[in-house]
């Protein structure tokens, strides 16, 4: 009997212990012999189907040797990042969903896993159940990866589908989507970029090799969108979707943001709607492929952790693919980047044009929509500032 303990039992740790019970005998086939969630840490004990299983003293668990893998769902940093140090200590493998975590100590993590010869795996910290992080690590290794971009927040990919389905408001549609319970109370990280942040910063610290500081990722979310800029852009055969975008640059720098973006109507991610994510990995062997599903939920998120935990497991002694450097030496500032923008301003085509020479025009009605040749963000925002600018986005080549 392999044993296990989750710490936290909200979404995704109901979610761990619902696929261990429920995928028990798949589990077993699998790993040789049966998989139990022994303890279970909460702050506060609550009746329920997993009420023999709680404990509020962690120390059980750290000085348990029957409990192999520890699962952190808790979230946040401080006590879940205590909580994984001593795990790791106590030479016990550690999993976990925790983008924040990931993105500012995953370095340190892994490096002290390592030296207790144990692995610390978090695939459900980018795209909940799509597997990602295991094919850019494994299946793409061959490659030099040269860009990753893709709809990394299930939110603010629901808020801007019923934009363009139902030409609803963008606080319309936030507030449906609280309703259907797709964002928080408090949904600051996902519409302001900062969920879909702490994700490129991961999926970039696996591509490129080298820390990404969440920092120093410039993120900006869709609370500025203007309904009249999603209709202008579905009119011209674009559709706005929030991009995490991590891009090599010559040398050894690289560079990552999270912004809106145009993009053309035939690219797959265009067409990823309501709660679903697709990440784009560019590879210089295989060139594009893409990933698809859903981004978060109990479920999802809860399988890729118990993938995790059975990898652990399976793994002699550990993983070691993983990993990077935490040096943050070689990062630019994005705007450094080249690309076409899309600017609507209170002007004429006369103005856009005195300003950016040869545009195209997508909307002329007292206000002026249009796209620029390419030309670097700091170029844009240079040239712009002779404008009145009511709204201004990268357009994805």
């Amino acid at each position: 009997m392999i044993q296990i303990a989750i710490l936290g039992l909200g979404t995704v740790g109901t979610g761990v212990a619902k696929v261990v019970a429920e995928n028990k005998r798949q589990i077993e086939r699998k790993l040789g012999e049966p998989l139990e969630v022994k303890t279970v840490l909460v702050r506060h004990f609550k009746d329920g189907l997993y009420r023999q299983l709680m404990t509020n003293d962690f120390q059980k668990i750290e000085n348990d040797p029957e409990i192999r893998v520890v699962v952190e769902t808790i979230g946040g940093v401080e006590a879940a990042y205590e909580y994984t140090r001593r795990a790791l200590e106590a030479g016990k493998h550690v999993v976990t969903a925790n983008k924040q975590l990931v993105a500012e100590h995953g370095c340190e993590l892994l490096e002290l896993a390592k030296r207790k010869n144990v692995s610390y795996l978090f695939e459900a910290s980018v795209g909940g159940g799509i597997p990602i992080l295991h094919p850019l690590t494994q299946c793409m290794a061959a490659n030099r990866i040269d860009e990753i971009y893709g709809i990394l927040n299930g939110t603010t990919n629901y808020i801007l589908t019923r934009m363009v389905r139902a030409g609803a408001t963008f606080q319309d549609a936030l507030r449906e989507a609280q309703e259907k319970g797709y964002a928080e109370a408090d949904p600051t990280a996902d519409v302001e970029g900062i969920d879909a942040g702490r994700k490129i910063c991961i999926l970039g610290d696996l591509a490129f090799g080298r820390q990404m500081d969440p920092e120093a990722v410039p993120m900006e979310g869709i609370c500025k969108l203007s309904l009249q800029d999603v209709k202008i852009a579905q009119r011209a055969g674009y559709r706005i979707k929030l991009l995490g975008r991590a891009v090599r640059l010559p040398g050894s720098g690289r560079t990552a943001y999270v912004a809106p973006h145009l993009i053309p109507e035939d690219n797959p991610i265009a067409n990823v709607e309501d709660v679903f994510n697709a990440v784009m990995v560019r590879g210089n062997a295989t060139g594009d492929v893409m990933f698809y599903g859903k981004g978060a939920g109990e479920l999802p998120t809860a399988s890729a952790c118990v993938a995790d935990v059975m990898e652990c497991l399976q793994a002699s002694p550990r993983r070691d693919e993983i990993g990077w450097d935490g040096g943050t030496e070689g990062f630019a500032d994005p705007l450094s980047l080249k690309s076409r923008h899309y600017f609507r301003i209170a002007g004429s085509l006369a103005d856009a044009a005195a300003v950016f020479g040869q545009v195209e025009v997508l909307s002329e009605n007292g206000e002026t929509a249009f796209l620029t040749e390419a030309v670097s963000g700091q170029e844009a925002a240079q040239l712009s500032q002779s404008l009145k600018v009511l709204a201004c986005m990268r357009v994805l080549a």
